[in-house]
């Protein structure tokens, strides 16, 4: 979801980065050229940060920034100044900066990235990456089987998306699967923290006999469009589209054809199985159950507690958000909705001490900055719509399965909301699965914090991925599921 700790510092071509280093004594341009890399630590979320500082024939600089955890490179600077021993790195769109002090004798930068609120230290060093973090699971190459990059269009968006079909080895015809993506902008492999998920469960899958197309998100990586004003339901129609290429595809058993969707993209695949009968079943992983609005109030409040926030931090927090919530559910246009937003929260930051509103953010500019979120198209839509909706009408075989330490998704509410709809859609092929001691990604966590989430090796637990594919085989060959 999109208000995670996890996305917390999400590093994009949309964020802005400023790079002030303050310290006395002069400096030659030529001194700050080349890369400098550094990690941030968000409540021990680790997001490795790469700046590519370079000069022209004329002495000025430019820049470009990665963010490799991200899988985001060459991010373009707006702008580079280097003065004394202060360097400003400049992106676009405000929303962030990095200040600190450049030690000459010893070549690193000392400061504090500040962003939405919150000061995070944050130390440079000269060289332009840092060793990535173990991920034993992705499949190295040559892959056993056929791999192409595919394009296919979404004509009711008027798009083109791009994606990877991988097939198993032999004529076929074989069960398939459409990947649709978690919320944020995803590439194909889910790129997270590191970790590519997709990439991860498609090997398996694959491997396993069963075909799979993952693809970009419109607007991200090679697909076309525009991400930033689509909801899920626009999303839901790139997935429709991405199956209805697959079902067109040789050696693809149409009759055996599903979508799995991860957190988000478990409602787009409810969403389109409630409306069609061409699709064989769906696997929801870390799928809501709940409306928008109640889901991401529970969230909010369980991550601020495992930041340590103390109960009555969280009770004001809750009062807070909720007043937040019922006021974007009274349908108003978006500037008087964002105008009442701040107008009944700035007051609240007076209940705060000090320290509580240091530690945790709650300023008015993080009020401001939540206030043009929540009027955004995709937030306005999330918000309202409940997932029971859908459910109530698919038919289809379903798998849904949850992480017994899912922070983001809770099992214990979830799971049975999920039951509950698919009840009464008189659907009587499902299977609810509370998978113990997995987070949200469906990693093997001792907490399920989602600072854990870049630390863990492992991508996705074998014991989820053998749920998924025995699950498919199973419907293949009319076992008991």
């Amino acid at each position: 979801m999109k208000q995670t700790i996890s996305k917390a510092v999400r590093i994009t071509a949309a964020l802005s980065v400023t790079l002030l280093l303050l310290a006395s004594g002069p400096a030659k341009a030529s001194e700050i050229d080349g890369d400098w890399s550094g990690v941030l630590n968000f409540n021990g979320v680790e997001l490795r940060v790469v700046f590519h500082i370079t000069s022209g024939e004329d002495g000025a600089l430019s820049a470009t920034m990665d963010s490799p955890d991200q899988g985001a490179a060459g991010i373009p600077v707006s702008s580079v100044t280097f003065e004394g021993d202060s360097l400003l790195i400049e992106i676009a769109v405000a929303q962030g900066g990095y200040y600190g002090i450049y030690d000459r004798d010893s070549l690193f930068v000392d400061g504090e990235w500040r962003q939405a609120g919150f000061k995070l230290p944050l130390r440079l060093v000269r060289g332009g990456e840092i060793k990535p973090p173990a991920r034993p699971q992705e499949p190295e190459r040559p892959l056993p089987y056929p791999e192409e990059d595919v394009e296919f269009e979404n004509g009711e968006a008027g798009i083109t998306l791009a994606g990877t079909l991988t097939m198993p080895e032999g004529e076929g015809p074989f069960p398939a699967v459409v990947l649709i993506s978690g919320s944020g902008p995803q590439d194909r492999d889910e790129m997270v923290l590191g970790h590519r998920p997709f990439l991860v469960l498609s090997d398996h899958l694959t491997r396993n006999g069963i075909a799979v197309l993952r693809y970009d998100d419109r607007g991200i990586a090679k697909s076309g469009g525009v991400y930033g004003t689509a909801t899920t339901a626009d999303f839901a129609t790139d997935a429709r589209a991405a199956f209805e290429y697959l079902k067109m595809r040789s050696k693809i058993d149409a009759s055996m054809a599903g979508l799995i969707g991860h957190s988000e993209g478990g409602i787009i695949a409810a969403m389109i199985a409630a409306e069609s009968d061409d699709i064989s079943f769906i696997i929801l992983l870390a799928g809501p159950g709940l409306r928008g609005s109640e889901l991401l109030l529970t969230q909010n409040l369980v991550l601020l507690e495992l930041q340590g926030a103390s109960p009555a931090v969280i009770e004001k927090r809750k009062e807070q958000l909720e007043k937040e919530y019922n006021i974007l559910a009274e349908g108003r246009d978006d500037e008087e909705t964002r105008e009442m937003i701040v107008s009944v929260s700035i007051p609240f930051l007076e209940r705060y001490s000090l320290e509580e509103r240091e530690e945790f953010g709650f300023n008015e500019d993080g009020v401001e900055k939540r206030a043009e979120i929540l009027t955004g198209a995709w937030f306005r839509f999330f918000m309202e719509y409940d997932p029971a909706m859908a459910l109530r009408k698919v038919k289809c075989p379903v798998l849904a399965m949850i992480g017994s330490l899912d922070m983001q998704v809770d099992p214990g509410r979830n799971l049975p909301a999920i039951e509950s709809a698919l009840r009464e859609a008189g659907n009587e092929d499902f299977r609810v699965v509370e998978m113990p001691g997995l987070n949200h990604l469906f990693q093997t966590t001792e907490t399920g914090n989602p600072s854990e989430y870049a630390k863990i090796e492992e991508t996705m637990s074998p014991a989820a991925l053998e749920m998924v594919s025995g699950w498919i085989l199973s419907l293949q060959t009319g076992g008991k599921r």
